[in-house]
């Protein structure tokens, strides 16, 4: 199976806050912005695996800043690091100025999607080659999430993580 690269799947979506996408203080709600990423990442596992893809996990999210409404706002993911059948996607949410334009980080997520066919079975996908300096950090680091997430699950002993005792050396 081939080697991807993260630009190979990166997928980017602009939109508009609408009024029914606000809370009384009139931000967008956070489960909108959870839908959008969810959809932007899956569209990006997807582009990457070629399957059908399911949402595994949502490893991390953030919610540094309110988007208010009106706001033009960009969702950018793109596959951090490929496993057997899993891959992470990271996600980073911008919001524009509406007077300069200029683009500001909102908010970030972390998701893992698994890979499957048509009968709901998890499926081998290509692996992942970075090739830039965010792109090799965000795969290192996705590997000691990983690795994390299987020693607090009990599937995996803590002195089999490798990649996180190196950390604390």
């Amino acid at each position: 199976m081939e080697t991807k690269t993260p630009s190979e799947s990166r997928t980017t979506q602009t939109d508009l806050v609408l009024p029914n996408e606000t809370n009384p203080l009139n931000n967008m709600f956070g489960g909108e912005l959870l839908a959008r990423m969810d959809r932007v990442a899956s569209i990006t596992a997807r582009r990457h695996s070629r399957r059908i893809v399911v949402t595994a996990s949502v490893n991390h999210v953030a919610f540094n800043k309110a988007i208010p409404l009106g706001s033009v706002v960009t969702v950018e993911a793109s596959i951090s690091r490929a496993f057997k059948t899993s891959m992470e996607v990271v996600i980073d949410v911008w919001v524009e100025d509406r007077e300069s334009g200029l683009k500001s980080k909102a908010n970030d997520a972390i998701y893992t999607f698994v890979a499957v066919d048509d009968t709901g079975v998890p499926v081998p996908i290509p692996q992942i080659k970075p090739e830039t300096t965010q792109e090799i950090a965000r795969y290192d680091a996705a590997l000691r999430r990983k690795q994390l997430s299987l020693v607090l699950a009990g599937k995996m002993k803590a002195s089999d993580a490798t990649e996180l005792k190196a950390i604390f050396e």
